[in-house]
């Protein structure tokens, strides 16, 4: 039975330094984020790391994986989730990520689903769903 899980997050920490770039303009960037998830996901703080590419001056993509260790639904254990997004030149992002098979462990083993959500620039609190099943 799938369970529909709603919260938000806010980002604690954000650490970005440049990785290459690409002739033609293209700029790759890592940064190492933490966040705080309050709702169905409770946490602390996450360890996120992402990949970004700046296809122009203020737009691009990334590509990443988030550790949770914390409590979904008071259920507590850790899980990990990919992620993938992009931003456009207002500074809203969208992201989509799912649970990583086989990278969840505690009370949440077995856990699976899928989730997103919506930043926009200037927002402090960040809501996310997630839909998930407990096998």
């Amino acid at each position: 039975m799938t369970t529909h899980a709603t919260g938000a997050f806010t980002y604690a920490g954000w650490d970005e330094h440049p990785a290459g770039e690409v002739e033609g303009g293209a700029r790759l960037a890592h940064a190492r984020v933490t966040n705080r998830y309050t709702g169905a996901i409770e946490a602390a703080g996450t360890s996120c790391e992402y990949t970004i590419v700046y296809t122009g001056g203020t737009t691009g993509v990334f590509a990443g994986y988030e550790q949770i260790d914390g409590a979904l639904d008071g259920r507590k254990g850790s899980f990990v989730l990919t992620q993938r997004g992009h931003f456009d030149e207002e500074g809203t992002v969208t992201c989509v990520f799912e649970v990583l098979a086989g990278a969840s462990g505690g009370e949440l083993t077995g856990l699976t689903g899928q989730g997103a959500f919506t930043a926009r620039r200037g927002e402090q609190e960040i809501a996310y769903t997630l839909d998930y099943d407990l096998g």
